[in-house]
């Protein structure tokens, strides 16, 4: 059974989503930089061992990233979600887990890459908004992109309603993209995603072969 580990920063909302999710694998760990992420107890919870890697008991990025895959490769994982994770991987951290990173992130990528992306779309009056699930390389937010869902921005919108409304979205799209991986229906191509058409989401993929 594929073995899923599962990174996290705050309260693991994603996470929970995952792991009540249909999807082929087993979460192994959910480890956080963060020892006071809310995610640590949810995961507790569900029966799943956690782990922490303070990023702060570290005098450098590199150590703490060495120190984050050792934990990591003794679960020997075949996927790695991150799901709020705070902290941008090294490219010495991926290359021991080539291809076998995805995150979500809630903007439109390439647009609003980095923290407070709500706010981001609000201050340029964009008129769509979503989400993005990509593969994670050492650039931020860079990496080629698996799935987005797109929602219609309310002129009342506020950070706090458009976080709930991409929320909603993130919890739909996330478990999909996994699930492709795990299936091992995508395929990268010049730094674009492809993927082996599932009818019931073909509305949702950004390339397609034709």
């Amino acid at each position: 059974m594929n073995k899923i580990v599962v990174l996290i920063s705050g309260r693991g909302s994603n996470m929970e989503n995952l792991v009540s999710s249909d999807i082929p694998g087993k979460f192994v760990l959910v480890a956080s930089n963060n020892p006071h992420a809310g995610g640590l107890k949810r995961a507790k919870n569900m029966g799943i061992r956690t782990a922490i890697i303070d990023h702060k008991t570290y005098s450098n990025r590199q150590d703490f990233d060495l120190a984050l895959a050792k934990k990591l490769e003794e679960y020997e994982p075949d996927l790695i979600l991150l799901a709020g994770f705070m902290r941008v991987l090294s490219k010495q951290f991926l290359s021991r887990f080539e291809n076998k990173v995805l995150n979500i992130h809630p903007s439109l990528l390439p647009a609003f890459p980095g923290q407070h992306s709500h706010k981001q779309a609000i201050k340029k009056g964009v008129r769509i908004h979503g989400c993005t699930v990509h593969f994670v390389t050492p650039s931020l937010d860079a990496g080629p992109i698996i799935v987005q869902s797109a929602i219609p921005v309310n002129p009342k919108d506020d950070e706090e309603s458009l976080a709930k409304k991409v929320l909603e979205q993130e919890h739909q799209i996330y478990p999909i993209a996994v699930k492709w991986f795990l299936e091992k229906k995508l395929r990268i191509k010049d730094d674009k995603v492809f993927v082996d058409e599932d009818p019931k989401f073909s509305s949702l993929l950004l390339f397609r072969d034709t």
